[in-house]
């Protein structure tokens, strides 16, 4: 697939993959909160990562996925990989 994944995708993957926010929100501009400030753990970003590789076909590596420290570097890695995927 060569779209690129949006922040409404990734917002909606995130909040499938942690069920209720327990700590954050993913209203407004999350693209720059950290992922420990909005609540998700390494499970969950295991869980975000299986979900985009299920419906998008790309695939994070685990070293490269736990580096990732705002959802905007989640994206700008991903997309990047879309595109070269593409």
């Amino acid at each position: 697939m060569s779209n690129d994944i949006t922040v409404d995708d990734l917002r909606r993957i995130l909040a499938s993959c942690a069920g209720a926010t327990e700590g954050g929100s993913l209203d407004g501009d999350i693209l720059d909160k950290s992922f420990d400030d909005l609540g998700y753990d390494s499970l969950a970003m295991m869980e975000t990562a299986s979900v985009i590789s299920r419906e998008f076909g790309i695939v994070i590596p685990d070293d490269e996925l736990f580096d990732l420290e705002t959802p905007r570097a989640l994206l700008e890695l991903v997309n990047g990989l879309v595109r070269t995927a593409g």
